[in-house]
């Protein structure tokens, strides 16, 4: 069947324009990039496309709000008013934001709605924890005090990626503002709509001018002119391992801090004593949720023998059923992938996957899309560790199983890879969980439940899979400086030099 494009909802802008000092404004040279929706690939919308200049611009007017505005010296409280009304206006457009996002992006609708209340969320929990935040205090009974003192640092860099785009550009706006910083938003080119909600929200909820920009573009251009700005001490990415390395590169001359959560090929253990039919849902869930485009994604299945064989026949089986469907069709539980580019990425390791394991699920378009971004979850079994498909991301519906034996063999595979973002354990064995868990060399652990998060905890990776953590605590240090007081309390203590012993 031919798959016609969709009609762009309510709401579209005319144009995708940057959004500097409190003014959607185009770009200083004019330029410009076409965006495509992913079901037909056809261009809807033209956006600004962000060079230096802009750049310049935006970092101009953020500094311009961080040193002679109000908000980074508004109280905690009055910071977090505002941060309550931004997440009430987010979830007051859930519907626009998913459909919004379901036609930008290629996500299935029905996924796309949980990402307003998400959103809304983030924002909420760092509007109460700058307030019930406590920062450490240390005393010296009738000698000393100390404590510590937190600022904004100025203007953040943010850079975010095209899954989930508004969602996780409010995971890094949130924090950055709460904590009192400007901001210059670069989302991704391939998903530019749905930032153009965040000024009408901002203004709306009383967020003061030139407090958060927005410049679209390429990583190229207007991402690499941000993360090599002067006046930018500090950068948030999200991303691919290989732009975050030359982001590392770009930015070791400024000495910016930096928090980057990268990519991943997490290993998801399916030990023998693991309930099969639990283990089986959340690992097909875990792969072709979001599209498979997700960094979390359990992409790599390690299977205890004794039950691997009704594993794969099961867990083949059981995706051959998820339903692939057009965005917009509440049914669908897979939907285009993003873009052209992002879909040839992801065919050509299915194709090489034919040749590293065996394919017992997909393998290609699904029946009836003869056009459009459209992969039909794929499943290889007896996958070796050699295999590029076990070692490389994909970012698809696309999963490697493999069989291990004993508890060391699990550990040694699971580890053997670029990447350490996240890792599923599945067993009814206590101690071997938590054993195998310290064991992983990953940033996140789940025990027999699938990525469910707690916005307290620490989000980030190792080796590969990123910099720094964010999340909680984490982020309130990441976004602003620590400067430790010191009070003497009573007669000072410290030896003297050059004094006058003549008298």
């Amino acid at each position: 069947m031919t798959t016609t494009a969709p009609t762009p909802p309510a709401g579209v802008p005319d144009r995708i324009r940057h959004y500097i000092g409190g003014r959607f404004t185009d770009s200083v040279d004019g330029g410009t990039f076409d965006v495509l929706e992913p079901v037909g690939n056809t261009t809807y919308v033209t956006a600004a496309s962000g060079q230096k200049a802009d750049i310049d611009a935006a970092v101009a007017a953020a500094r311009t709000a961080f040193e002679e505005g109000p908000w980074a010296r508004a109280l905690p409280r009055e910071r977090s008013r505002v941060l309550h009304r931004i997440a009430d206006l987010v979830e007051s457009r859930e519907d626009e934001l998913a459909e919004m996002e379901t036609f930008d992006s290629g996500l299935p609708i029905s996924q796309s709605r949980g990402q307003a209340r998400r959103a809304a969320e983030n924002f909420r929990f760092f509007a109460d924890l700058i307030v019930a935040q406590a920062d450490d205090a240390y005393k010296v009974p009738g000698r000393q005090i100390n404590y510590v003192n937190r600022k904004p640092i100025g203007v953040a860099g943010l850079i975010t990626p095209w899954n989930t785009p508004f969602m996780l550009e409010s995971w890094k706006l949130a924090p950055s503002i709460a904590t009192g910083n400007s901001v210059v938003l670069k989302p991704a080119e391939f998903t530019p709509l749905s930032a153009q909600l965040w000024p009408g929200i901002f203004e709306e909820a009383g967020l003061p001018e030139g407090v958060f920009n927005l410049v679209n573009g390429f990583g190229e251009s207007a991402g690499d002119a941000l993360v090599k700005h002067p006046d930018v001490p500090l950068i948030s990415f999200t991303g691919e391992s290989r732009t975050g390395q030359i982001i590392f590169g770009n930015a070791a001359p400024y000495l910016k801090g930096l928090s980057m959560e990268l990519g991943g090929k997490s290993p998801a253990v399916v030990f023998a004593d693991a309930d099969l039919d639990t283990a089986i849902d959340a690992t097909i869930f875990g792969v072709f949720s979001l599209n498979g485009e997700r960094c979390t994604a359990g992409s790599r299945i390690l299977v205890q023998r004794p039950v691997y064989d009704e594993f794969v026949e099961r867990y083949a089986a059981q995706a051959s059923r998820v339903r692939v469907g057009l965005p917009h069709d509440p049914e669908t539980e897979v939907g285009a992938l993003v873009h052209p580019e992002h879909y040839e990425k992801v065919m050509s390791y299915v194709e090489l996957g034919k040749s590293e394991g065996r394919l017992v699920a997909g393998g290609g378009r699904p029946e009836g899309f003869d056009e459009g971004n459209f992969v039909a979850p794929t499943v290889f079994a007896d996958v070796p560790p050699t295999a590029r498909i076990f070692r490389e991301e994909i970012f698809g519906p696309v999963v490697a199983i493999t069989p291990f034996d004993t508890d060391e063999e699990a550990v040694a595979l699971a580890n053997d890879t670029d990447y350490g973002l996240a890792a599923y354990i599945w067993t009814s064995d206590l101690r071997r969980a938590h054993t195998v868990a310290q064991a992983v060399e990953s940033g996140m652990v789940w025990l027999n439940s699938n990525n469910v998060r707690d916005l307290r905890t620490p989000f980030g990776g190792v080796k590969a899979s990123g910099l720094g953590h964010e999340g909680g605590y984490r982020s309130i240090d990441f976004y602003t400086d620590q400067q430790a007081v010191h009070i003497n309390l009573g007669e000072v203590h410290n030896p003297v030099f050059g004094r006058d012993t003549s008298a």
